[in-house]
């Protein structure tokens, strides 16, 4: 292996899917040879039988990361197809892998005395996931796990291609869409029949419920939203709960979200109920003032009511921020052209992070739309070779993944191997919503962290692989520089190139505070389903998410829909939703050191990116925010954050 960019586009399925078979028996041949290796020569070192398993880990790896990214964006739905088979093929060699007693034998049996910290935390690692994925179990329950995981992995897919699918639609006349941006009515001109057809696409969804006049339109649209993938994921969802829980048996452990637990920050199952209790609890009081203010606002317009309806709440949410905080999104989204905010974020993480982004216009993407960078320290000589490149797919498209998510392509091992990452999210090719500037920010938090942390030795800490709770408190964290005047004023100006003014910017941040108690309620509502789903398994979904809806959430159900089967969520992050709020209470410790009047302040940066990017996972999560902090992180500047 090299350290230089790998060739991504191949032509068709069917050299796809010959490319795979390669790199899978590669993965395999690596593995084996091991094996056999240290079988033949047992007074080799620790060290080398590590960075064996470790090199033969990571190409079976990368073979996984392309077929999860070209499953997920590959315009053609034969490649997508492949792909997919791609990412099987390879998780049945992992599973394989973990369960073969003779390759447990060897590394269980490895000298660990002399090892510096980072090779004698991979070698605790990797004996750990060989405990956990039932190498000691006789033959029949071996059978039975690697049976398990095949399925789930299909299913696991089944379920994504599914969301990435199912593209809903409502068909409106022309005047009921007033209120909308009018660039965006412009790109939305009538069919022959008279009407418009508007998607559950983000671009269409998010400023239809948030701007259209009609309240039936809103509603529809809503209905559509939280529909996507039902009926078909109900049984895939069921089936996927079930298997799970019966892994989690087979390797000794009472329950799935005890077993996922185990490796991370929150340590067991049983915390994570507390945590989400712990967090409602605190946005009880801010959650009952959000919704005052909001029900003040509904009943000028209703006088009679008793709640906000949940379709409308988005609607009479902006209705407030305009209103009594005298922010009009429309008028936001002037500042926010698309090319503009994707070079400042450059711009602006080069400037922070003291990095360089260099266009490489020749570089083979699957579709035209994606844009590539090589990414070198700022002060690298030129000519100097990149450590790192970046992909940015940034816009819809049909058949590909209709969120926003930071995907792996390659991981980074210094002297072997670049770390590769692409951004996949899908925004207006025109005018954004300053939500979806922060969501870009955060994302790209993401794939910083990714690349900064692909420089160290072992493949297994490149990167985001630290505990899952913790991964997103750095994107997190960035987002607060969406929201700084002298940040945004470096990059969002009008067509007229007038820069954002800070009052605007002032008031849009009091108008972000507005909400915050029922963002939180809404984020404990999805992760007590997340968490309850897997332990409790019920057999009416819907039902159960009713009634975590009612104690939970800030809005009631909306009649006819079943956002759980397109909670993505479910699939990558099983049990574990309430790892975004536990990774905002970090992030706002972490921000806690840096000044808000000066986040352009490079030495603080600089400190952030070697304590706690540029680690990735060699260290406890907790280690590296308290090596950056200079304490252990507590829940005080989120409270404080929550309560204000």
């Amino acid at each position: 292996m090299s350290e230089s960019p790998q060739p991504l586009t191949l032509p068709d399925a069917e050299e796809f899917e010959a490319w795979v078979r390669e790199r899978a028996a590669a993965g395999m041949a690596q593995a084996s040879e091991l094996v056999a290796a240290l079988k033949a020569d047992p007074t080799a070192s620790t060290v080398t039988a590590l960075e064996s398993y470790d090199r033969a880990v990571q190409h079976l790896g990368e073979v996984a990361a392309m077929g999860s990214l070209f499953s997920n964006v590959h315009p053609d739905a034969g490649v997508r197809a492949a792909a997919e088979e791609a990412e099987s093929q390879v998780m049945r060699v992992l599973t394989e892998l973990g369960l073969d007693r003779e390759l447990f034998e060897v590394v269980a049996g490895l000298d660990g005395a002399g090892l510096d910290d980072a090779a004698a935390r991979l070698l605790a690692h990797v004996r750990r996931d060989f405990t956990r994925s039932g190498v000691d179990r006789d033959d029949a329950t071996r059978a039975r796990i690697t049976a398990v995981r095949e399925r789930l992995t299909e299913l696991d897919q089944e379920f994504s291609r599914q969301l990435r699918e199912d593209v809903r639609s409502i068909r409106v006349a022309p005047e009921r869409l007033e209120g909308l941006p009018e660039d965006w009515r412009a790109a939305h001109p009538p069919e022959d029949d008279g009407l418009v057809t508007v998607t559950t696409d983000y671009p269409d969804a998010v400023p239809t419920r948030m701007y259209a006049h009609d309240a039936q339109v809103r509603h529809d649209m809503a209905v559509a939203f939280l529909s996507k993938g039902w009926p078909q994921n109900d049984a895939v969802l069921k089936e996927m709960f079930a298997l799970r829980h019966e892994l989690a048996g087979l390797v000794g452990h009472s329950d799935w979200a005890s077993y996922d637990a185990e490796v991370k920050m929150i340590g067991s199952g049983p915390a994570i109920p507390a945590f989400i209790d712990r967090i409602a609890d605190a946005a009880e009081e801010p959650m009952r003032r959000d919704l005052a203010v909001l029900l003040e606002r509904y009943r000028a317009d209703h006088p009679d009511a008793e709640e906000v309806p949940a379709a409308d709440a988005q609607y009479y949410s902006e209705a407030v921020r305009r209103e009594r905080y005298e922010v009009d999104s429309q008028e936001v989204r002037r500042y926010f052209d698309f090319t503009r905010v994707r070079a400042g974020l450059l711009e602006v993480t080069a400037r922070l992070f003291g990095l360089r982004y260099e266009p490489v216009p020749d570089a083979v993407t699957w579709h035209p739309e994606v844009t590539v960078h090589d990414v070198h320290d700022a002060d690298a000589p030129a000519g100097t070779p990149p450590f790192g490149r970046i992909y940015l797919d940034l816009h819809p498209r049909a058949g590909k993944y209709s969120h926003a998510a930071q995907f792996t392509l390659t991981d980074g091992v210094a002297g072997r191997r670049l770390p590769e990452g692409v951004l996949v999210c899908n925004f207006s090719r025109e005018l954004m919503e300053h939500d979806h500037v922060v969501t870009l920010f955060h994302e790209f938090g993401h794939l910083l962290h990714h690349v900064l942390g692909g420089r160290g030795r072992w493949a297994r800490f490149a990167g985001v692989a630290t505990e899952w709770d913790f991964v997103e408190a750095p994107s997190q964290m960035l987002e607060e520089w969406a929201w700084n005047h002298e940040v945004l004023a470096t990059f969002a100006h009008d067509a007229a190139g007038t820069p954002i003014p800070p009052e605007l910017v002032e008031r849009m941040r009091a108008g972000e505070e507005f909400g915050k108690g029922v963002y939180a309620r809404t984020q404990m509502f999805y992760a007590a389903m997340s968490y309850w789903f897997h332990t409790e398994r019920p057999e009416d979904l819907e039902a159960a998410m009713r009634r975590l809806q009612e104690r939970y959430a800030p809005f009631g159900w909306i009649e006819g829909t079943r956002m759980f089967a397109s909670f993505g969520h479910l699939g990558g992050y099983s049990s574990g939703y309430y790892t975004y709020m536990w990774s905002l209470v970090i992030a706002k410790d972490l921000f806690s050191a840096f000044d808000e009047d000066d986040l352009f302040d490079t030495e603080v940066a600089r400190r952030y990116r070697e304590a706690v990017l540029e680690p990735g996972g060699r260290r406890d999560a907790a280690d590296l925010v308290a090596d950056f902090l200079g304490r252990p992180s507590t829940f005080e500047s989120y409270e404080a954050w929550l309560a204000r």
